[in-house]
């Protein structure tokens, strides 16, 4: 019996310990968190959550109820929102503030990579970048950044010209705040639409990669948006502002930013202004690359809230460029004055499902002179006036639904484009004989478009679909008789949708899959449909339009692998793209203008092309001091009607960089290595040439000084590596390759008040 009471007394005693201890737990009351919006501060209802075994969405108000202890994290998800988490000291100093906030994620479903021009703590996936990048005078060249953008060139000092996933031009949709755009005045795009942002006042950039964006246009390669700051009131009235200057010895390149901003509890007004030059460099063997470039902004922005649920916002910019050196071309930019505005109303609802309407008009002007009259020797001299003018508006509401969101609208565009090159003949048997070519023929296209986008999640499917429809008209309102001896009809409309749908889901805690499919269609561009006998692709040979050109369709699948834990995330990118009636162009028998030219192409329909191709980005915080990153980015094209490679594809890119805190993480210092790889399938039928591989090396290191005063300086292609890049254009008959910048020593002092 004896025997028996021992154990059973040791088991009581053991299960009443349990109780003690688990007793306490089972009282333990559950704490309210409340989750909000960033910018509103209202409570979101549906973010799904996960602590432990606990799991579930917030209610109506945003609020998630926790039994919580010491260990665990804290994850959040919600198809606006994102996904991010919580370690357990922020869920500890969540719940003592009774809440946390986020930021809506605007760009929705797709896939996405975002450059940052302004620091900032928030844990979110974002390049950022230092005020260096916001210095450049050029708004395409920050987009190099990210190993997906590459970009052609023509000057050495000026327009970078996007190239994503091989897609160029107008296959790409740039617009800054997703509507106001340029289209460029030289038909060999002296002045892309990326060279006309004003940087001064941009926030970020969404690289939207895909023709999935349709809520701001057609994109069919993808759609960079520049999206400006959001404005700032304050209870008090204040000043605010920001000097910048950078100085490059490589080119003795001045960068110049300045601006001075005053704001109170319902307005925020501000002058800006940017101004830099640059001359010739050194490329990596020492010899002379030509890159002078004179370029400056100026402009003014103004932010009102008229009343607690309206906000109205104005800008106005002016670019002008001077004397910048092309010499991939056969002339120079002369001058190049741009008039930027827009105008913004924003409508805030609450209480319905209706959450926001926005209407947006704006205007661009872009006036642009080139010639040859700096080039010796010169058969001619030649000069071409040339004049785009853009305007359109776009109305959005957006709509807000217990488990689901609607973005839907209306929005026009106009462009038009004029200019008539002049020969002057400087010898031979016609000298003194003056020849006008009517290049652009007043030409103009009309876009209306309606479009949505509706994202639901579906158990734990979140599921995004676009749509739009758009009306593309286009004319010559005045066209060039050898054009009109080619086409007789210069006058066309074209109807063109496009649908994408998506999905992603977590697959368990760490991994998620998204996988998006479109197809889109595309009416061919002012180059494509009337450019008159000129000089505009890679080789000499002159190209001319076709106004009855077919709408080029790309049909897309995406699929996006990621993987993210506490301090280390990765994603990897597959794509494939299969591409009908695209736009190309061909050899004619027909007979150019200029004796120099060995002929002419015209624009035509491919029936069928293809490319496919993946990107990579991982990073990692190795420790309280140290982060490392890797991205790269290839892409693989195919004419399939001819089984050659298409043209102008970038080879395979490779970004690794390694960032340090020091000092309470006021220094910061970094080291950025960028390998590319030789590219060797290029299109003969085009005259593209090989180019080698090459690797570059660069440092940099910043140090504020208190709090308004920050100093940064750097070493550029610190090993001196003599390279360039695939996409320049050669420079010349001889097609010498226009190569990059040696050696460069950089230093950048800014002051903020």
């Amino acid at each position: 019996m004896k025997k028996l009471i021992l154990p059973a007394a040791r088991m009581i005693f053991a299960l009443a310990l349990v109780l003690h201890t688990l007793i306490p737990a089972f009282a333990q009351e559950k704490q309210s968190l409340r989750i909000l919006d960033q910018t509103t501060l209202e409570g979101i209802p549906g973010v799904t959550y996960r602590y432990g075994f606990q799991k579930g969405i917030s209610d109506e108000s945003g609020t998630i109820y926790l039994l919580t202890d010491k260990e665990t994290w804290l994850y959040l998800s919600h198809l606006s929102y994102g996904s991010w988490s919580l370690d357990p000291l922020e869920v500890a100093q969540a719940l003592q503030n009774g809440s946390i906030s986020q930021k809506e994620q605007l760009h929705g479903l797709q896939p996405v990579s975002v450059i940052a021009l302004k620091m900032t703590e928030e844990k979110d996936k974002k390049i950022l970048i230092s005020d260096q990048e916001r210095l450049h005078h050029d708004a395409g060249a920050i987009l190099g950044l990210d190993p997906v953008v590459s970009g052609i060139r023509k000057s050495s000092s000026f327009a970078f010209d996007p190239v994503m996933r091989g897609f160029k031009y107008d296959q790409l949709n740039i617009v800054v705040n997703g509507l106001q755009s340029a289209n460029a005045a030289c038909p060999n795009r002296m002045d892309p639409p990326t060279s006309q942002v004003a940087l001064n006042r941009i926030r970020e950039v969404e690289i939207l990669k895909g023709p999935h964006a349709l809520r701001y246009g057609i994109g069919i390669g993808g759609t960079i948006n520049y999206i400006q700051e959001a404005p700032d009131f304050t209870s008090t009235p204040g000043i605010y502002g920001r000097v910048s200057s950078l100085f490059e010895t490589n080119g003795g390149v001045w960068r110049n930013d300045a601006r001075v901003g005053f704001q109170g509890s319902k307005y925020d007004i501000g002058v800006l202004g940017s101004y830099s030059t640059g001359n010739d460099y050194l490329d990596g063997d020492g010899n002379p690359v030509p890159a002078n470039v004179k370029r400056g902004t100026l402009g003014i922005y103004a932010d009102f809230q008229a009343t607690s649920k309206d906000l109205l916002q104005v800008s106005v910019n002016r670019n002008f460029a001077r004397d910048v050196d092309f010499p991939s071309l056969g002339m120079d930019l002369r001058t190049d004055d741009t008039w930027m505005g827009s105008l913004k109303h924003t409508r805030t609802f609450s209480g319905k499902p209706l959450a926001q309407w926005t209407n947006s008009v704006y205007f661009t002007r872009v006036d642009h002179l080139m010639d040859n009259l700096l080039r010796e020797p010169r058969m001619m001299d030649a000069s071409t006036p040339a004049i785009t003018q853009n305007w359109g508006f776009r109305s959005e509401g957006e709509w807000k639904f217990t488990q689901g969101k609607l973005f839907a609208g209306v929005d026009f565009k106009e462009e038009s484009a004029d200019g008539t090159r002049t020969r002057t003949m400087t010898m031979g048997p016609m000298k003194g004989k003056v020849f006008y070519d009517n290049l652009w023929q007043d030409s103009q296209i009309r876009k209306t478009g309606l479009f949505a986008n509706y994202l639901i999640p579906v158990g734990g499917t979140v599921f995004s679909a676009s749509g739009r429809l758009e009306v593309n008209q286009a004319v010559a309102n005045n066209p060039a008789e050898e054009f009109t001896q080619l086409h007789s009809e210069v006058e066309n409309s074209q109807l063109n949708p496009g649908i994408s749908i998506g999905a992603q889901r977590d697959l368990g805690k760490a991994f998620s899959l998204g996988i998006w499919a479109a197809s889109v269609r595309r009416s061919g561009s002012l180059l494509e449909r009337y450019i008159n006998y000129l000089a505009v692709g890679m080789d000499p040979w002159e190209l001319v339009g076709d106004p009855q050109i077919k709408p080029e369709t790309n049909n897309e699948l995406d699929v996006v692998l990621g993987y993210g834990r506490e301090k280390i995330s990765l994603e990897l990118t597959l794509f494939g793209s299969y591409m009908t009636d695209y736009i190309s162009s061909v050899k004619t028998d027909l007979k150019p203008r200029l004796a120099t030219s060995p002929g002419v192409r015209q624009y035509v329909n491919v029936d069928e092309a293809m490319k496919t191709g993946f990107e990579l980005n991982f990073k990692q915080q190795i420790s309280g001091s140290f982060s490392h990153s890797l991205g790269v980015a290839y892409t693989y094209g195919k004419d399939l009607v001819l089984a050659a490679p298409l043209p102008e594809i970038a080879p395979l890119d490779l970004r690794y960089g390694v960032r340090g805190h020091f000092l309470d993480r006021k220094l910061q210092a970094g080291l950025n290595l960028r390998h590319v790889l030789a590219q060797e399938r290029v299109s003969e039928a085009f005259g593209e040439g090989t180019t080698p591989g090459f690797t570059l090396l660069d440092l940099d290191a910043s140090y504020p000084i208190r709090k308004m005063l920050l100093i940064k300086g750097g070493i550029q292609n610190l090993l001196d590596e003599t390279y360039y890049e695939h996409l320049s254009r050669p420079i010349g008959a001889k097609r010498t390759p226009m190569y990059a910048p040696g050696r460069n020593y950089f230093l950048m002092v800014s002051f903020k008040f």
